[in-house]
C-alpha cells in the first residue's frame, strides 16, 4: 500500500504536514498555558517526526514514479 505513488502524495503532500501544523499549534498552545516541558517535547518531537514522514514518503513516491516510468520504456526502448 505505501507503494503506490497516489498513497505516498496524499501521505506527503496533505496528511503529515497537516499533522506536523497541528501538534506545532498543540505544542505552542501548551507552552502558552504553562505546560512548557510537555509543550517542548511537542513541539520539537512530534512536529519533527511528521515532517520527516513527509519528506520521506515524497522520497520514496518519487523513486516509485521513477521505476514505474522506467518500467514503462522497457529494456529496448532506445533502440
Amino acid at each position: 500500500m505505501l507503494k503506490k505513488p497516489e498513497t505516498l502524495f496524499v501521505l506527503g503532500y496533505m496528511l503529515l504536514p497537516l499533522f506536523a501544523l497541528l501538534s506545532a499549534i498543540v505544542g505552542l498552545t501548551m507552552i502558552l498555558g504553562g505546560n512548557k516541558i510537555v509543550g517542548i517535547i511537542v513541539l520539537v518531537v512530534v512536529t519533527q517526526v511528521f515532517t520527516f514522514g513527509a519528506f520521506f514518503a515524497l522520497r520514496k513516491r518519487k523513486a516509485a514514479l521513477l521505476q514505474e516510468h522506467d518500467a514503462l520504456q522497457g529494456p529496448d526502448a532506445g533502440l
